[in-house]
């Protein structure tokens, strides 16, 4: 399958069942959120990206505490109701835009969250990249893989092969996900014969 007919199809999951996803997921949602608070602090001056926004559930959680936060998502109708969230913050916008292709320049935003995003794209080192690029160099992402597309070795090796260096990590077994909070590795190594 191409990587836009895997994208359509993801898309039109999400618009079919848009009206389901905060009974199906809310709970999952907001169990990943705690974790990654927990070794995260969101500031005044952070511009916020949420990735993958869905239904908006996070916007609530980082939105009065933040200068600004742009949650994307591909499926129309998830939006629709993320725009819905959104009208109760005015330092909230919501747009429809394909992950692995952000409308955004580069490093724009300070914190950004990929919450269920990864296990849903055809390249998911790619996405990352592309999260990667929006990102200024002192950025918090926050990154989950779903446990049962991404085995432990694998999601932390995608990470670092994305150049994300990690410094939490949390696999509770309550979560359907990994949660990892990382910065970009602004290391370079070189090599001196």
């Amino acid at each position: 399958m191409s990587k836009w007919n895997h994208k359509r199809t993801v898309m039109r999951d999400y618009n079919e069942t848009a009206h389901l996803y905060d009974m199906r997921y809310a709970e999952e949602q907001e169990a990943k959120y705690k974790e990654a608070f927990e070794d995260l602090e969101v500031a005044r001056h952070n511009v916020v990206l949420d990735v993958g926004c869905g239904t908006g559930l996070l916007f609530r959680h980082v939105a009065p505490k933040t200068e600004m936060v742009v949650g994307v998502d591909i499926s129309r109708n998830l939006l629709l109701k993320a725009k819905t969230r959104a009208e109760q913050h005015p330092e909230v916008h919501a747009v429809q835009a394909d992950a692995d292709h952000l409308p955004f320049k580069t490093e724009v935003f300070s914190l950004i969250f990929a919450f269920t995003v990864l296990q849903n794209m055809p390249k998911p080192l790619e996405t990352l990249q592309e999260i990667k690029r929006a990102s200024k160099a002192d950025a918090f992402i926050v990154v989950t893989g779903l446990k049962k597309v991404f085995s432990l070795i694998s999601f932390a090796d995608m990470l670092e092969e994305a150049g994300l260096l990690v410094f939490s990590f949390r696999d509770a077994d309550l979560l359907k996900c990994y949660v990892a909070v990382a910065v970009k590795n602004l290391k370079k190594i070189s090599c001196s014969g």
